[in-house]
């Protein structure tokens, strides 16, 4: 009895889901006939399943300069002190101005001919004209020629600018901060979806609270969302499915 390979035990397993999650989804357009897609709710980013701590390479902690004597507290809220984000919780502002533009045009055209012929005057005292009549005018005749052409062209446009507030949600050992920011709009039936994350330095930040994408380490940014016209321009699971799994 011939048992079943691992890859077709995995392909029926796929076929078998697609029934599941065409319910799945069918259940949740359904949800939403007649009203626009649903907003979730503001929830803290760190409870979230998929939210994980960054951990990077950090320098040895130092102690806090004792300062017995000042009148000043070190972290204290003052009219003087620099109101810009620097503790788990505060707001920063991202901004993400993305233009990248990219063309390439390579071409290549070789030629190649080439056209060789030997002859034996003389062989063993067997004169030229001896051996000719036999084996003809020219013992050895060989030509060949070769060809190639190729042209490649590659054109990219991408513009991306949007501004969105963050939260701090982790101080690192060096003083560095991890920000999160996502944010939900709604225009009619389309829900547009924003989110960005990454590490960024206190001294990045400006003076008007705001820091840039290319300021930002491991820097995430993600634009998309979901809605009537998406479910339009989204091929069905049955088709995606068959698209990975047929060879042709």
């Amino acid at each position: 009895m011939l048992l079943p390979s691992r890859h077709a035990v995995r392909c029926l397993g796929l076929l078998g889901l697609i029934p599941a999650l065409s319910a799945c989804n069918s259940l949740a357009q359904l949800s939403e006939v007649g009203r626009p897609p649903r907003m979730t709710s503001i929830t803290d980013p760190t409870l979230a399943a998929s939210y994980r701590p960054v951990t990077m390479p950090m320098p040895p902690l130092r102690p806090p300069p004792q300062e017995a004597s000042s009148l000043w507290r070190s972290g204290s809220r003052a009219f003087f002190k620099d109101q810009r984000a620097s503790q788990v919780g505060d707001l920063v502002t991202i901004i993400v101005d993305i233009t990248d533009n990219a063309a390439f045009n390579n071409g290549t055209t070789a030629n190649r001919a080439a056209d060789e012929k030997f002859g034996i005057p003389n062989l063993f005292g067997i004169k030229g004209r001896v051996i000719s009549a036999v084996t003809g005018a020219d013992s050895l005749n060989t030509a060949s020629s070769s060809d190639s052409s190729a042209t490649g062209k590659i054109i990219r446009n991408e513009t991306v600018t949007l501004r969105l507030a963050g939260t701090i949600t982790q101080v690192l050992p060096n003083g560095n901060f991890v920000v999160m920011g996502k944010q939900e709009v709604r225009v009619n039936s389309e829900l547009r979806e924003l989110g960005v994350s990454g590490i960024v330095r206190p001294q990045d930040i400006t003076a008007d609270n705001t820091v840039t994408h290319d300021r930002m380490a491991e820097a995430r940014i993600s634009y998309g969302g979901r809605g009537t016209i998406t479910q339009i321009q989204t091929p069905r699971y049955g088709q995606q499915v068959m698209d990975s799994v047929l060879p042709f």
